[in-house]
């Protein structure tokens, strides 16, 4: 994702004209451009073998667990999604849709990694089950703040002056506003962030309350952390009218920052299941028994204890 970035910000995002080679070779020519470009598809060459080599262990692995499989088989085909819009993105010359579309898949493929990943370190059960339904909820909310905070800011990229081309390539960009279409967005790219501050301290002030869980309270001060360094980030690359590396870290900063928003969630847990009401029960168990103690075995009925003694 960085190195993707990084393709973009140095204006290298066509210095490969075609895919998958470069200037219809195996090896690049000695350009700047071409080498950035390439050496970013190469990078993702390794991630694919990692990410073949992670789906077919979670598919191996003993005992089967159905979940790290699904997550396995998703990163295969997130990184063929890739390749492809990879491919679209070279044919139709950094089409701002295009590039936002491989910039978010990276996101949603870091998002299933990161889920097998934690998954993997815990035998199912091993962790406890949180009580705290409104605390894990509010935690979970979080989520589609950040993804729209994160889908605003590629749209801000997308309307700005780092198109991915290098000087003398013509490149479409965002102009739904006319020529204020930057300042538009990042208005609004501005708001959307703030918002997910806030909702983000209002969170951790819940996760502290009397009765509250505070599992999730570490992970998401460096979620707020991270968020307050960005905001001074995004003030400083707008007052000095946008430098390629202050949006790389921008970006960088947004990746962590979402890492970290995946860890809140995933340190809160899961909810405890809700308790049975008061004169049901689940079939077949007893009113005397949790539904994770082993079967009681049946007692003989008296009169067939009797016979039993009798006989004896």
């Amino acid at each position: 994702m960085l190195t993707g970035a990084g393709v973009r910000l140095t204006g290298s995002g066509l210095g490969c004209p075609d895919w998958p080679k470069c200037y219809g070779g195996t090896v690049p020519p000695l350009d700047t451009h071409a080498v950035i470009e390439y050496g970013n598809r190469v990078l993702t060459g390794f991630v694919g073998l990692a990410v073949i080599a992670a789906s077919v262990l979670a598919w191996f692995r003993r005992p089967f667990r159905w979940h790290l499989a699904f997550f396995g088989a998703l990163l295969p085909l997130g990184v063929i999604g890739q390749a492809i819009l990879c491919a679209l993105v070279v044919k139709y010359h950094l089409a701002p849709g295009l590039v936002m579309s491989h910039f978010i898949l990276s996101m949603l493929l870091l998002d299933a990694s990161f889920a097998l990943a934690w998954c993997s370190r815990y035998e199912p059960g091993e962790r406890r089950a949180s009580t705290d339904r409104l605390g894990v909820w509010a935690v979970r909310a979080l989520i589609p703040l950040g993804q729209l905070t994160i889908l605003a800011g590629t749209i801000a990229t997308a309307s700005g002056p780092h198109a991915g081309a290098h000087e003398g390539q013509l490149v479409h960009r965002f102009t739904f506003e006319g020529t204020g279409t930057l300042e538009w967005v990042v208005q609004r790219h501005s708001a959307i962030a703030t918002v997910f501050g806030l909702a983000a301290i209002a969170v951790w002030l819940l996760l502290r309350r009397p009765g509250g869980d505070e599992r999730a309270l570490r992970p998401l001060t460096a979620v707020i952390a991270l968020l307050a360094l960005q905001g001074a980030v995004g003030g400083i690359q707008w007052a000095l009218e946008l430098p390629s590396e202050l949006v790389w870290l921008h970006v960088t900063l947004a990746t962590l920052t979402w890492l970290t928003m995946l860890w809140a969630v995933a340190t809160a847990g899961r909810l405890e299941p809700r308790t049975q009401p008061s004169g049901r029960r689940p079939h077949g168990l007893s009113a005397d028994r949790s539904p994770h103690e082993p079967a009681r075995p049946r007692r003989a009925p008296a009169s067939a204890s009797g016979a039993a003694d009798g006989s004896r």
